[in-house]
């Protein structure tokens, strides 16, 4: 039964789209983490969020732990399209895409070896993004990326430092509307973390992961499918937490992304994002815990006006005609969001089960590109809502 549930779970985080937030990654994976705002580089949430926000922290949880988490993300893409064409005279075609909301499950799960060291491993989904305006755009665009983590990790304390290891084994699948590509990729997570008083700080940094994406699309019109590097960029992060009072637990931290020197995305020119993020974490009662969070970063996706609609973009060697070229990074994969707002509670059900609950709402955001006669617009907003069980041993 435990091999049958461990198949099911990898399977949903495999088939499943995680809908952007950061550029296409998630602002941080489980409930609590994420109801504070995806902050997690200074101080542990839990045994999730620890391996992925900074896998030095897992020496600051309190002996074995498992995590399982879902996540229900329900975005609204809206797209508004204007552009001659030969034969068909202007074409005029306004749709929200037509992707229902998805479920995103993740786990998470902690041994404490000894004093100075402890072990962790977790599977989660961690970015996407996507679009279908099939039977909607003369062009039916429809589009897929998801990625999920696989990442057994290693701390070890030495006075109130931490270090922390995790080996990111990556699945990244993709479709252009052409069919599925799908590949693997490895890297590394390497986090530290300083304990003072009470203060925590830390740093984490996640190394680029790049993965070849064979015959994926004909970006050239040559009748041949081309293939395609699509890198998770390098990412650098800083936070800090303290322990304001007895009851509340403040968090800052601020994460550069490396989009524009990553394969595929600098070559449909995105520009790299620093993040903010604050969090709070409020203990009301012995067993109510009340959570709130802020995150911020720039739509990463650079705008072209009066770009040359007649003329090729080179995409990794092979001519895009910029109209297509144009008309992929906008309408196909509009992660623009910026600003997040995020709530949560949790709530123990003992000393050894807790049952924690998360929203988040990424605010509308519209992005559009004119030239001539044309118009490629998309406006995206999210809501997601988190569910998690805590069982410590």
């Amino acid at each position: 039964m435990r091999k049958v549930a461990i198949t099911y779970l990898l399977a949903m985080l495999i088939i499943n789209t995680a809908y952007a937030t950061n550029g296409d990654n998630m602002i941080g994976v489980g409930p609590t983490s994420r109801a504070m705002g995806g902050v997690g580089i200074a101080k542990a949430q839990d045994s999730i969020s620890s391996i992925f926000a900074n896998p030095a922290t897992l020496t600051q949880l309190n002996g074995d732990e498992f995590d399982f988490a879902g996540a229900f993300f329900d975005p609204t893409v809206k797209a508004n399209v204007v552009y001659p064409h030969p034969t068909a005279g202007l074409v005029k075609w306004k749709a929200e895409s037509q992707d229902e909301g998805f479920s995103i499950p993740a786990i998470g799960l902690t041994h404490k070896i000894n004093e100075s060291y402890v072990f962790g491993i977790g599977a989660y989904g961690v970015s996407g993004m996507g679009v279908d305006y099939r039977n909607k755009d003369p062009m039916a665009t429809n589009t897929k990326l998801s990625v999920m983590k696989f990442v057994p990790a290693l701390a070890y304390k030495n006075g109130n430092f931490s270090y922390g290891l995790g080996l990111d084994i990556d699945y990244q699948a993709v479709d252009f509307g052409k069919g599925l590509s799908h590949n693997y990729a490895i890297g590394a997570r390497l986090g530290v973390n300083y304990e003072y008083k009470k203060w925590n700080f830390g740093l984490i940094y996640v190394t680029p992961q790049s993965v070849d994406h064979k015959r994926i699309y004909d970006f050239d019109s040559n009748s041949t499918y081309d293939d395609l590097k699509l890198e998770n960029p390098a990412q650098y992060g800083f936070g800090v937490s303290h322990k304001c009072t007895d009851k509340l637990t403040s968090a800052i931290e601020v994460k550069y992304l490396d989009w524009e020197n990553a394969d595929g995305y600098k070559d449909f020119d995105w520009k790299s994002q620093w993040v903010y993020a604050i969090g709070l974490n409020y203990k009301a009662t012995e067993k109510i815990s009340l959570r709130a969070g802020y995150n911020y970063a720039e739509n990463p996706v650079r705008i072209h006006n009066n770009f040359n609609a007649t003329g090729t973009t080179n995409v990794q060697g092979k001519n895009m005609p910029t109209f297509g070229y144009e008309y992929f990074r906008i309408i196909g994969f509009p992660a623009i969001v910026e600003n997040h707002i995020t709530f949560g509670i949790g709530y123990n059900l003992s000393e050894k089960v807790a049952i924690n609950l998360g929203y988040k709402h990424a605010f509308e955001k519209t992005i559009k590109e004119t030239s001539g006669p044309i118009t490629l617009e998309s406006k995206l907003s999210e809501d997601a809502y988190d569910f998690g069980l805590t069982f410590k041993f």
